[in-house]
């Protein structure tokens, strides 16, 4: 799987094709890391999970189509969320507006994956 295709959004397959615009949109737009301190993070239920979620959806939806969440890692005491976002202040702004942290954003510069090494 080439690099650029790595984590595909799956709100933007559609049977595992994507769109002219859909494949344009994910080849241009950043891509980040956002580490939050959320201590407890890997006890939360999924009812938990779940809420908290749905309004980071919702927040999603209002903010527009700017800015997309991939996919989310639960540790121990920290999550770790992937976003596609033109910029670090919408995802800062996201994070206010759900009521989350986002203690560290970092952009992604490069993906390298198993598959890119053979």
């Amino acid at each position: 799987m080439p690099a650029d295709r790595a984590g595909l959004p799956s709100q933007h397959a559609n049977n595992g094709v994507l769109s002219v615009d859909s494949w344009y949109t994910y080849r241009t737009v950043p891509q980040f890391v956002i580490e939050r301190n959320v201590p407890g993070a890997g006890k939360l239920s999924e009812a938990e999970l779940r809420e908290v979620s749905i309004r980071s959806l919702q927040v999603l939806k209002d903010l527009g189509p700017q800015i997309q969440w991939l996919h989310s890692y639960v540790t121990e005491d920290k999550v770790y969320c992937v976003y596609l976002a033109p910029d670090e202040d919408i995802i800062r702004e996201h994070a206010r507006r759900v009521g989350i942290p986002a203690d560290r954003v970092s952009a992604v510069r490069k993906l390298i994956d198993p598959v890119d090494l053979k």
